[in-house]
């Protein structure tokens, strides 16, 4: 019985600490490319976010709202109303605005003028509310500025719908639908 006891302490075999080192490294070293991955990732991904984010921003910065009501003036002829650049928003041009009328008959491009243009032609032209060209065309943060549009037709028709896309340079664009009331006068708000 002896002799297989001794026979067994022979033939031990076990793990020295050089093997026990080199997979300890080797562990170590495949957290080490795991952790690398994670945060480059990481990094990566709060880029892209950051960037949506700024580009969301520039964009809600660019839009406009609507001040008041539209008022019809002349019979019909012209629309008048005053928008302003949104809460926090940044100045636009306003001469790089575009403005799309459409009714169930009509759909114009109403283009920036620097005068009001004539009865059926379209065009719109854009001020202070006293009547005073803006400077440099540049409606700024917190200013209001009044249009006067002309649609390209005349609004004399009871119950006529209409609607026009306000599309700033930047920004989100702005829908106004309107409907023409029973009786139009010299000056008719839009409610």
């Amino acid at each position: 019985m002896n002799t297989k006891l001794n026979h067994l302490n022979k033939n031990e075999s076990g793990i020295t600490a050089l093997e026990t080192a080199i997979i300890l490294i080797a562990f170590v070293v495949v957290a080490a490319i795991f952790a690398f991955t994670v945060l480059s990732t990481g990094t990566f991904l709060t880029e892209k976010s950051k960037e949506a984010s700024y580009a969301g921003l520039q964009e809600v910065r660019g839009s406009l709202a609507l001040r008041g009501s539209m008022v019809l003036q002349n019979t019909g002829g012209n629309i008048v109303f005053t928008l302003s650049p949104v809460a926090g928003g940044s100045a636009v041009d306003v001469s790089q605005i575009s403005i799309t009328y459409r009714d169930k008959a009509t759909t114009y491009d109403v283009p920036f003028k620097t005068t009001l243009p004539t009865a059926g032609t379209p065009g719109f032209i854009v001020t202070n509310p006293a009547g005073v060209a803006l400077p440099n065309n540049i409606l700024d943060q917190g200013g209001l500025g009044m249009f006067n549009v002309q649609p390209g037709t005349a609004l004399t028709t009871a119950y006529w719908t209409f609607d026009m896309e306000i599309k700033p340079p930047t920004g989100g664009v702005l829908l106004l639908e309107r409907t023409t009331p029973a009786k139009i006068d010299v000056v008719t708000d839009l409610k």
